[in-house]
This record gives structure tokens, C-alpha cells and sequence, in this order.
């Protein structure tokens, strides 16, 4: 009996890497710990109550940048203090403080680094991979992050093996149709080259382009290093 023949007798499930995972309920997000998995979208919508409370926030404060260390803890009273105590903005802040929640329970986190910002730009305009264990994002309103599938990809085309040319003509992928979008309301975790063994599969992805007089309210939740 070969070692591969011996791993399945063990019930051992060997995946093809850099898939993804997705789903309407929230609870789909613990699919990250799947070794096969780099990326897991839950498909949540946004409420009429929450449109409001964006457009609120959005006109309230439209050069709107926070960049703070959330803990647990003092999660509720830390986010009033960031986005106002005003009751427009209430299930906005509900939303975050219901994700930060979820974020910390998932990976058992007592604290995540927060960053919520009002973009009229693409913040990283070139297909990347992240440095970091996982990634929460959400976009609230305007067009939201675009996403290579794992198979797609020519890796060796990333950053400055590029030289220095556009991502569409790098070779980095074929076909427009090989780029995926997330939807505004989506939340996704997305596996960085920092997660233990996924070395080689960070999840490629971009920040979209904006047209002109174009925004876009985002959410991301970020392990914290010491």
C-alpha cells in the first residue's frame, strides 16, 4: 500500500487548494479553516435600515478614514466614540460591532485592528496577495473588491515580477472573465500568506476602479501584531 493509499484508509481528505466557499448564512465563514479554502463569501444583504445609516454616515463624514485597535471588550463603547453617538448611524454601528464579534470569536482574538474608510480612489489598484493570517472586508456601498480564483492565477506575474507592466497584459491572468467581484453587503475572509500552510495560495485580489464622483464606504478587520 503507497502513503496515498494509506492517508485515505485514515479518512484524510486531500483538496485542491485555493478554492472557495460561500453561502447565505453566516455560519459558512468557519469554512476558512479548511486547508482547501482561501477565500469564504457570506452573502449578506443590506438591510433598508443600514442603506440609511450609510448614507447617513456618508454625508456626515465624507472624508471619513478610522484606523483603530477594536478590543472586544470596549468594542460598543469604542465605536460610538468613532462614529458618533447620532441614532441615524445605528445599525451601522450595530453591523461592525456584530462583525468585530464575530471576527475575534472565529480566530479567538481578544482585539483586531479596524479600519473603515470612505474611498473615492482604488486603495490598492494591483492584484496582491496579503501578508497577514486574514482579512474580514465588507463594503457597504460602491463597487467592491474584485478576486482571482487560485487557478487563474500565474503567481510568478505578482508585484515586481509584473515588470513593472499592467495586470492585463503581465500574464498574471488570460481572461477578463478569470476576475470575480464581490457584491456591496457581501462579507468575505480572505486567507493571507501568513495563514500556517497556505504559503503559496494567499488569496489574489485588487481594490476596484472608481469612476469619478464615485465612493465607497469599507470595512476591514485585520489580525493585530504585537
Amino acid at each position: 500500500m503507497n502513503a496515498y493509499q494509506a492517508s485515505m484508509q485514515l479518512g484524510l481528505n486531500f483538496e485542491k487548494r485555493g478554492q472557495q466557499a460561500r453561502g447565505t448564512e453566516p455560519e459558512v465563514l468557519t469554512e476558512i479553516y479548511r486547508d482547501a479554502i482561501n477565500i469564504v463569501i457570506w452573502e449578506s444583504g443590506i438591510s433598508t435600515e443600514l442603506k440609511s445609516a450609510v448614507k447617513a454616515m456618508m454625508a456626515s463624514s465624507p472624508d471619513l478614514q478610522v484606523s483603530e485597535v477594536i478590543s472586544v471588550k470596549s468594542a460598543e463603547d469604542q465605536l460610538q466614540k468613532i462614529l458618533g453617538a447620532e441614532k441615524a448611524f445605528t445599525e451601522l454601528r450595530d453591523d461592525i460591532l456584530e462583525l468585530v464579534d464575530m471576527f475575534c470569536c472565529l480566530f479567538g482574538l481578544e482585539r483586531t485592528g479596524l479600519r473603515l474608510a470612505i474611498l473615492d480612489r482604488a486603495m490598492c489598484p494591483r492584484f496582491h496577495v496579503d501578508h497577514v493570517p486574514c482579512r474580514l472586508l465588507k463594503t457597504y456601498t460602491g463597487i467592491a473588491t474584485q478576486w482571482i480564483p487560485h487557478e487563474f492565477v500565474d503567481r510568478t506575474r505578482l508585484g515586481v515580477n509584473s515588470h513593472v507592466q499592467p495586470d492585463e497584459i503581465s500574464g498574471l491572468f488570460q481572461r477578463e472573465t478569470d476576475i470575480e467581484n464581490l457584491q456591496s453587503g457581501h462579507v468575505a475572509l480572505l486567507k493571507g500568506e501568513r495563514w500556517e500552510g497556505n504559503e503559496g495560495t494567499g488569496l489574489v485580489h485588487r481594490s476596484p476602479g472608481l469612476d469619478v464622483r464615485e465612493r465607497r464606504l469599507l470595512l476591514s478587520l485585520d489580525f493585530c501584531v504585537d
